[in-house]
């Protein structure tokens, strides 16, 4: 079960009894079936138990859908984005090792997540055999969207009625005003990428032909050159 506690702003989530961090470290290219199949692993090592586990991209892609799946009502930040080309080069791989890192910082400090069975199944669990028996088990859970509200701990402190809806109302606001601002940042930051793809390249290239003029302009004042610059 997971509790919802009275703060001073309001409610809020326990916090996990035994807070721990992870790494996620020395991504690994490794081979199976002689060969055919290419992927990479990384050593993944909670700070509650010290014990390593490796992990591909896919298992992470299972605990975020397990997730997903789970907690309707938790907003479970997206894994760095699938590639088809390109998976191997080590530019890469380390990109995509520092984004599991900032995602794996996020679910082991929320206080919700961090204590989901299923990521614990994630983080513990080493032998192959017991992975699958542990995955199947969490894709059979029932309390999942609606009937995890089944699990909550909730206060016993009474509840306005009508301080309950205007909080409501309050957040329903705050909701779409976030989410159309968002939408427009989106727009607004696609549309300057793409004029920096275009147009102000060509200027900033002409910026910089005109700066790489003056820096010749120098070489033909010798002995004195640029050195008065320096």
């Amino acid at each position: 079960s997971y509790t919802i506690e009275m703060g001073p702003m309001g409610p809020l989530w326990k916090e996990s009894p035994q807070p721990f961090s992870c790494s996620i470290e020395d991504p690994t290219k490794q081979t199976k079936f002689k060969g055919i199949k290419t992927y990479i692993s990384y050593r993944v090592t909670p700070s509650h138990t010290g014990r390593p586990v490796y992990r591909r991209y896919k298992h992470f892609d299972w605990l975020y859908n397990r997730l997903l799946h789970k907690f309707t009502v938790i907003s479970v930040p997206h894994l760095p984005e699938k590639q088809a080309t390109g998976r191997f080069e080590e530019d890469f791989i380390e990109k995509r090792k520092r984004r599991l890192i900032l995602w794996m910082n996020h679910m082991t400090s929320h206080p919700v997540l961090s204590q989901y069975e299923g990521f614990e199944h994630f983080l513990m669990c080493a032998d192959d055999k017991q992975w699958k028996l542990g995955k199947r088990r969490a894709e059979k859970d029932e309390m999942v969207g609606a009937h995890f509200m089944l699990t909550l701990q909730i206060p016993n402190e009474h509840q306005d009625l009508q301080d309950v809806e205007e909080r409501i109302d309050t957040f329903k606001a705050f909701a779409k005003k976030m989410d159309d601002s968002v939408m427009q940042l989106t727009h607004v930051a696609s549309e300057l990428v793409r004029k920096h793809l275009g147009g102000f390249r060509k200027e900033f290239q002409r910026l910089g032909n005109s700066f790489q003029s003056i820096s010749q302009s120098f070489m033909l004042d010798p002995p004195h050159s640029s050195e008065a610059l320096n």
